[in-house]
């Protein structure tokens, strides 16, 4: 922001030399350029201060003439050297409203210190875009490295947020979401007169961000913007170049575990030695006892850049599995050392169904589960069931869109028997009480028998809660007189609604 012909005037050589004779109201108005006149200058732009060089005779006309050529420009200013009379200049300067500045010094030294204090921001900015290149040129850092060096440089808080506007490193005095409305650098007020500028970093080609710089400037330091923009975009730079390095990186790494798994899957019957060495640099684990995890999403999901999430998901619900980019989706399995028990396998699959609605929380996905089968030639079995299972629950929105393959079995061949034109008319006469009623009531039910009668869980797979679904339960019994704790009846309406659901 430029300073007022005020600020210029208490610069010290100023403050020794010169006096404002008359205009002094005008004194607030910002200085935009310092510019040496003659008697004979006409050219004169708003925001101007006017300063003569040579020396000035006593009442000079062309003071007066200069004086109306700055009030019809809108210039902030004249300055001329003392010692002559100029008592109509000042009653017109004056009337006129336009400062008028008197000095006893050298002009020319005045009009340079006046220019320095006029190009700050602009020298300013050159320091810091120099300082910024000198930092941000050099070997690609990691995002929160670069934003804790462009808030060494600055001065300034600096955050680094997600696509999302969530904040992943740095520290602000306004925490918390920050609205990032398009793909472009941005200045969002803040309050107090605070500002945030906000600068993306994509990943090319695309030009979705994937990461944000965002610095905060307070009131006093908010007209830096300016200057400070360009070395944001510097940084932001730095880090885009860090992500295409990192994203090459994670290809490559997924183009290796896909192939290591193929080849596995492959040849599972004979596997090489150099095969089982390559499983074991890659963490692959081949004995013992496995159960195999399929999660699959659409086509338009980054499985790369997203597998972090899926392990994430799996690790917060204790489970240690290996993860591999396959197909449209993600390819698991975890490992136990022993035979495990249908306990164990129960407790298992209750854990993946509550990574699977964790990862859902972000990336729509449908999951299955593989049985427990041993050693290499187990890791393919358990992958293919868990495949079937996931295709399978893409379909079934009643069961959170997970199955596991021990929860299919012989039911899944009796299934096929329901969907006849004799079992159907029956299944719909049974649940046709709860059809078209409030609350959904068939996929509640279906929903609660699939899920092994558990309201906690029913409650988490329809986002309710659990007192809705209990309540929604009592209801359906009341509607059909039926008793859902007698296994031949729930056993019954577990088939009808089965039959009922519709399937992709």
């Amino acid at each position: 922001m430029s300073p007022t012909l005020r600020e210029i005037v208490t610069l010290p050589d100023w403050q020794r030399w010169v006096r404002v004779v008359a205009g002094a109201s005008g004194t607030d108005r910002q200085v935009l350029a310092v510019r040496e006149v003659t008697p004979a200058s006409a050219d004169i732009h708003a925001g101007d201060l006017l300063v003569r060089t040579d020396p000035v005779v006593s009442h000079d006309w062309r003071i007066d003439v200069l004086l109306r050529h700055a009030h019809d420009a809108g210039a902030a200013g004249l300055l001329v050297s003392a010692g002559a009379d100029l008592t109509g200049s000042i009653r017109l300067a004056d009337r006129l409203g336009i400062p008028l500045l008197r000095t006893g010094g050298r002009p020319l030294d005045l009009l340079v210190s006046a220019r320095l204090l006029v190009a700050r921001p602009d020298i300013e900015q050159a320091t810091l875009v120099l300082a910024a290149h000198d930092r941000f040129l050099g070997e690609p850092g990691a995002p929160h490295e670069v934003a804790e060096q462009l808030r060494s440089l600055l001065g300034a808080n600096v955050l680094l947020v997600d696509d999302s506007g969530e904040r992943l490193a740095g520290e602000t005095r306004y925490p918390g979401h920050i609205k990032l409305t398009r793909p472009v650098p941005q200045q969002i007020p803040a309050g107090d007169g605070s500002i945030l500028l906000a600068h993306p970093a994509c990943l090319p080609p695309s030009a979705r961000p994937s990461q944000w710089l965002v610095v905060e400037l307070d009131e006093m330091a908010a007209p830096r913007a300016a200057a400070v923009t360009p070395v944001i975009a510097a940084a932001a730079r730095m880090i885009e170049r860090w992500l295409l390095a990192h994203r090459l990186d994670l290809e490559r790494d997924a183009r290796s575990r896909a192939a290591l798994l193929d080849d596995l899957l492959q040849h599972r019957a004979e596997p090489t030695a150099d095969l089982r060495r390559r499983a074991a640099d890659a963490g692959f684990q081949l004995g013992g006892w496995h159960v195999g995890i399929r999660i699959e999403t659409s086509a338009d999901v980054d499985h790369v850049a997203r597998r972090p999430e899926v392990t994430h998901a799996l690790l917060n619900e204790g489970i240690s599995a290996v993860v591999v980019e396959h197909g449209q989706g993600w390819t698991s399995w975890m490992t136990f050392p022993h035979e495990p028990t249908a306990a164990r396998v129960a407790a298992t699959s209750a854990s993946l169904r509550a990574a699977h609605r964790r990862l859902q929380r972000t990336i729509t996905a449908h999951a299955g589960v593989g049985r427990p089968h041993p050693n290499l030639d187990g890791v393919a079995e358990t992958i293919i069931e868990a495949g079937a299972a996931a295709r399978l629950a893409a379909s079934r929105p009643e069961t959170g869109h997970f199955l596991h393959v021990d929860k299919l079995g012989v039911a899944q061949l009796l299934l096929e028997w329901t969907r006849t034109d004799t079992f159907e008319p029956a299944a719909r006469a049974l649940l046709a009480p709860l059809t078209g009623a409030h609350g959904d009531l068939v996929r509640t039910l279906t929903t609660y028998l699939d899920s092994g009668s558990s309201i906690l869980e029913t409650a988490g797979i329809l986002g309710v809660h659990r007192n809705t679904v209990a309540g929604r339960i009592a209801r359906i019994e009341s509607l059909l007189g039926l008793d859902l704790h007698d296994p031949d009846e729930r056993l019954a309406l577990q088939l009808a609604c089965r039959t009922v659901s519709p399937r992709a």
